[in-house]
């Protein structure tokens, strides 16, 4: 993993359709690499596809005790459908406590270091687990999702997570190519994606979109759309955030 020259794989990689990719991925990384799973429609694409190049994926999913119905339900219908495994990993218990019980259960809408703290506990540090046994990563990230994500690569390092890989494969896809490819090869999917909802993530925290708003704007959506990430893909930290940087470190 070290030794890996990220630009020149990203000039290697760049040109190769999204299953070459994925494909990469498995035969670089065997299994110290997974798969970080939401379950939205761009997550269970790479699901699909991994499922076609190696018979044992790993998918992890980060379960912060709030998801939709919705999202369990896919979520076993998904592993039902592949026959794989999720590996399911959960905030600190002593630590959510501590935020209900000290903060209240929607402490997230107060501030925006109040809600990077709730993302820090529920989704940030299970996902620094997730990854402490991976040499590399891949994401459903897309481009065209929020302005925070116009930057991303199809492969870069992690430096915000010791340094790892982190593989977009889907960087440059539209919204039309993911829905394109779950009716194709009828891939399960969230139901909220029928009800409205591009993006889910935890309950109180999402809505659905109105026509003309960006694929993200129902997330958080009483904040700025510069502010929309949850700290498990991070770019430059931004000054004046010494809270959330906190929790990163």
């Amino acid at each position: 993993m070290a030794q890996l020259d990220i630009d020149v794989t990203k000039q290697e990689i760049s040109g190769l359709p999204t299953e070459q990719v994925v494909k990469w991925a498995v035969a670089a990384f065997g299994r110290r690499v997974a798969l970080a799973c939401s379950f939205g429609a761009e997550d269970v694409v790479l699901v699909d596809m991994l499922a076609r190049v190696t018979p044992r994926p790993r998918i992890f999913a980060i379960d912060t005790g709030r998801l939709n119905e919705e999202t369990y339900e896919v979520m076993d219908r998904v592993r039902e459908r592949y026959g794989v495994d999720i590996e399911a990993y959960f905030p600190d218990r002593q630590a959510v406590e501590k935020l209900e019980r000290e903060s209240g259960f929607y402490s997230f809408r107060k501030s925006l270091e109040a809600r990077h703290e709730c993302c820090g506990i529920r989704k940030v540090e299970p996902l620094g687990r997730a990854l402490s046994d991976l040499d590399a990563w891949i994401t459903g990230l897309r481009r065209e999702q929020s302005v925070t994500r116009t930057n991303v690569e199809v492969v870069e390092r992690d430096e915000a997570h010791g340094g790892i890989i982190k593989i977009n494969p889907l960087i440059e896809w539209t919204g039309e190519q993911v829905w394109d490819y779950i009716k194709l090869h009828d891939v399960p999917y969230n139901a909220l994606h029928d009800q409205g909802f591009p993006s889910i993530g935890c309950a109180p925290c999402t809505r659905a979109i109105q026509p003309g708003e960006r694929p993200r704007a129902g997330r958080w959506w009483w904040e700025n759309p510069e502010q929309k990430e949850c700290g498990l893909h991070v770019g430059e930290r931004k000054p004046g955030l010494a809270a959330w940087t906190a929790l990163l470190t």
